[in-house]
């Protein structure tokens, strides 16, 4: 008969506080707000928790606090690489404050958007952000901390707003290709209120300029695909296009396969410029142009105004814009004809 040898007990906070000398509530209050702990005490209960490699039950904790240290966050294309900095720059702002994220991916539609935060409100997180199209009445009754990351058609009633200046981005990118000597631009946009706003942005500086107006894609998407569609539906309709701004980094990266398929080049035929300077633009193959809309900082400020929020109710609803900054690299030049 071959004997088992019985599995290791996992350490509980009993434990903890018993190699500490403290109680168990001072080990709770260390987990919860190391702040107001002593240096002694904090760093001998942090010793004890590293020695016994105890982790804290989230449900107990939750239970104590009547918090999940939790925050929902919804998108509605994990294609798009903004927001992977998003994620990022919130993470940042939130780990050091004991909270984690919740990913919810809904698809386009304003009840798969709502389903995907009632799936997350029923987990009971403590604060949302909202990083796709929201109806106006979505965030009715919700009762926790919420913000609205990026440009979006409608912003709930309450909800905070946190987003790239993307009028000024869009201006930037019209301002560079202009300046490079380019009079007939293109655009790739698409819908929702990040488009738009760079669509409004970029549009309103080619008019101070004369330059002639070239839309494609106004009411679809902006993902690689669309990027194609549009680029080739451009080129059928404006051959003589000399320079092409795309929405985002995704669809200019559609815009390189369409403008190779026509056997023509980037940049010596036509220059491209995308938006978000996401990692798809920073990659050596590429060396896309693109409006560097800080996706991050905006990140760190939408963990920044839910932490702010959650500490204390009254605090109310705030409209941020981050400053966007032009990355030139490789895609654009002067036209040559």
């Amino acid at each position: 008969m071959t004997l088992h040898s019985p599995k290791a007990r996992r350490p509980t906070i009993y434990d903890v506080a018993k190699q500490a000398g403290v109680s168990p509530s001072l080990v709770s209050l260390v987990l919860q707000n190391p702040a107001r702990v002593s240096d002694k005490r904090r760093e001998a209960v942090q010793a004890a928790i590293s020695d016994l490699g105890y982790r804290p039950s989230r449900a107990a904790t939750t239970l104590a606090s009547s918090r999940t240290k939790s925050i929902g966050l919804v998108i509605d294309d994990y294609r798009n690489l903004w927001f992977v900095d998003l994620l990022r720059g919130m993470e940042s702002a939130l780990t050091e404050h004991g909270y984690q994220v919740m990913l919810a991916d809904s698809r386009p539609g304003e009840n798969r958007i709502q389903e995907a935060a009632d799936g997350l409100l029923a987990m009971h997180v403590d604060g949302l952000v909202i990083a796709a199209e929201p109806s106006a009445s979505m965030l009715a009754g919700v009762g926790v901390p919420t913000v609205v990351a990026g440009w979006r058609d409608g912003v709930p009633a309450g909800a905070d707003l946190i987003t790239n200046d993307d009028d000024g981005g869009g201006g930037m990118a019209a301002s560079h290709l202009l300046g490079l000597g380019h009079i007939r631009i293109g655009h790739l946009s698409g819908s929702g209120g990040a488009a738009a706003h760079r669509r409004a942005g970029f549009l309103s500086r080619l008019r101070e300029s004369g330059a002639e107006l070239r839309i494609a894609g106004e009411s679809g998407g902006t993902s690689e695909e669309d990027g194609y569609a549009s680029t080739c539906w451009l080129l059928d309709h404006y051959p003589d296009t000399t320079a092409i701004f795309a929405a985002n980094d995704t669809m200019a990266l559609g815009a390189f396969g369409a403008i190779k398929a026509r056997g023509l080049a980037v940049p010596a035929d036509i220059s491209v410029i995308g938006y978000d300077n996401s990692t798809l633009a920073k990659s050596r193959y590429l060396e896309l142009t693109s409006v560097d809309n800080r996706s991050d900082l905006v990140g760190v400020d939408v963990a920044k105004a839910l932490l702010a929020r959650i500490r204390d109710a009254a605090v109310g609803p705030q409209r941020k814009l981050i400053e966007p900054a032009l990355v030139v690299r490789g895609t654009t030049a002067r036209p040559a004809f």
